[in-house]
């Protein structure tokens, strides 16, 4: 009853791929998930072209996405998701935040609409099962996994997952702000006894202050929460491209510090979670 996750892309707002962003990736968020037989990819943001590649070389031919939202970092990565291009292939897309909204089809047709990109939705050959539904769902994939969904703090929207296999959890809230001083009773009730939790992690506390209303949250807070929610692990997510290796890996330093339980995610990490 494996769950893992691998990290394909750890950055947040735009990718970064330079010199001094070598250590910890320059690719904006994805994250493949082992459930069991499942394969779980969590957003598709440029890390998505790397897991796509090797799907293909694994013969995976199966999946479900689950989306955050579509703000471009989490999605421009979709166009260039092999998978996609396959016949013989089969992916549910799954977004949470679009149900009165358009729905995730009609976003991702867009994005991939003249005169923004010559290849546009319809030419995928692959079978694409597109699912749209209230934030705060609960479903399970094959009986044997358990996804539970919450609304999240972010301009336009964006979700949280909570994926349960095998008696484990792993949750991914990214994309959320906190009120300082007030942790978020959602977020708490989500992630509340967890392995794993991937939060969004892209500003420290002094930098917060000037960047409130953006729609992000400090590795700080995520580790006030996760004390606060009895969790195992907290994996540092989302860095701000400005953060270059030097500043990661000083944070890495003042994560660990303050409590044990932090890791930092980095391109091609792959976690197994448990106590």
């Amino acid at each position: 009853m494996t769950l893992a996750v691998k990290f394909w892309g750890v950055r947040g707002s735009i990718a970064c791929p330079s010199p001094e962003h070598v250590v910890y990736g320059g690719n904006t968020s994805c994250i493949e998930v082992f459930a069991g037989d499942e394969r779980i990819i969590l957003d598709a943001g440029t890390g998505v072209r790397g897991l796509g590649q090797e799907l293909l070389r694994d013969g995976v031919k199966k999946g479900t996405m689950l989306l955050t939202h579509t703000h471009w970092d989490h999605i421009n990565g979709f166009p260039f998701f092999a998978p996609a291009f396959m016949a013989n292939s089969e992916y549910a897309i799954c977004a949470g935040h679009l149900y009165n909204a358009g729905g995730i089809e009609n976003v991702l047709a867009s994005q991939m609409a003249n005169p923004t990109f010559p290849v546009p939705l319809e030419a995928l050959q692959a079978t694409l099962q597109f699912v749209d539904f209230k934030a705060g769902a609960t479903w399970n994939l094959n009986g044997e996994t358990k996804i539970v969904t919450m609304p999240l703090n972010h301009p336009n929207g964006a979700t949280g997952y909570r994926i349960e296999h095998g008696g484990k959890s792993i949750c991914y809230v990214t994309d959320t702000e906190h009120t300082i001083g007030k942790p978020d009773a959602r977020v708490l009730e989500l992630i509340e006894g967890s392995e794993l939790v991937i939060y969004d992690c892209t500003y420290t506390d002094s930098e917060f202050p000037a960047k409130i209303g953006w729609g992000h949250s400090t590795w700080q807070e995520g580790v006030r929460l996760c004390k606060a929610a009895n969790v195992h692990q907290l994996a540092i997510f989302h860095h701000d491209p400005d953060h270059n290796d030097d500043f990661m890996r000083q944070l890495e330093q003042d994560a660990r510090q303050m409590w044990s339980g932090t890791i930092v995610a980095r391109e091609q990490m792959i976690v197994t979670p448990g106590r």
